[in-house]
């Protein structure tokens, strides 16, 4: 096999790995954990499902929900969007505007 057929048969084998069942749920996953330790919320979890973004965009979105303290000890429910940056693996947060 010429080095040039060898590379394009690797190159057509690992886009259909890297989107195997098996690694979209471990993203998920990964996405998920992130953003609810980020969203800092009390008793956090998900509110809608994973938004993916194309690759030149790089990001996921996933809007989070949970208790947070307010002033004097008052609980209250917050809702925070999530952003996942595929490229460094980490998410930030910022608390949505009811």
């Amino acid at each position: 096999m010429t080095r040039f057929a060898l590379i394009a048969a690797i190159a057509l084998v690992l886009p259909a790995a890297a989107s195997s069942p098996d690694a979209w749920a471990e993203h998920e996953t990964e996405v998920t954990a992130a953003c609810l330790t980020a969203s800092g919320l009390i008793d956090a979890k998900p509110h809608t499902k994973i938004t993916t973004f194309s690759d030149e965009v790089g990001y996921d979105v996933l809007i989070v929900e949970g208790t947070t303290m307010g002033g004097e000890g008052k609980q209250g429910h917050q809702m925070a969007i999530c952003l996942f940056n595929r490229a460094t693996r980490t998410a930030v947060t910022s608390e949505m505007q009811h």
